[in-house]
This record gives C-alpha cells, sequence and structure tokens, in this order.
C-alpha cells in the first residue's frame, strides 16, 4: 500500500487518465527512472572516487583568481 499526499494523487490519477496509462505503470516507471538515476551517480561517484579533493574555500579562491567571478 503507498499512500501519497491528495495533491499527487490527484496529480497522478489525471496524468493517468490523459495518458491512458495505469497509476501503477506510472508509479513503477518513475521509480525505476529514479532507481536508474541513483545507479547513475553510484557510478559516477565511483569514477571520481580517486580524484583529488579540493576546499571550498580554495576553489573560490581559484575561480577569483582566473577572473571567473
Amino acid at each position: 500500500t503507498i499512500y501519497l499526499e491528495p495533491e499527487l494523487h490527484k496529480a497522478l490519477r489525471l496524468k493517468s487518465i490523459e495518458t491512458s496509462r495505469s497509476m501503477s505503470d506510472l508509479l513503477n516507471e518513475a521509480v525505476r527512472d529514479g532507481l536508474l538515476e541513483d545507479s547513475e551517480d553510484l557510478d559516477a561517484f565511483e569514477t571520481r572516487k580517486n580524484e583529488p579533493t579540493i576546499t571550498f574555500e580554495k576553489f573560490v579562491k581559484e575561480l577569483r583568481r582566473n577572473g571567473k567571478i
């Protein structure tokens, strides 16, 4: 069982009607899309895990030094 906020439920119901797709189908697609995005983020983190880190302060100073800000 999933409980949606009333406004979200109404929007989902209306989209279901307008697209001739079930609410379950729309929800499954949304969850799949969200999980795919998470998976892509995790892949990016893994790829970049060995990159050197930089502090915010140093980054801002470099932007200023390079005339970016």
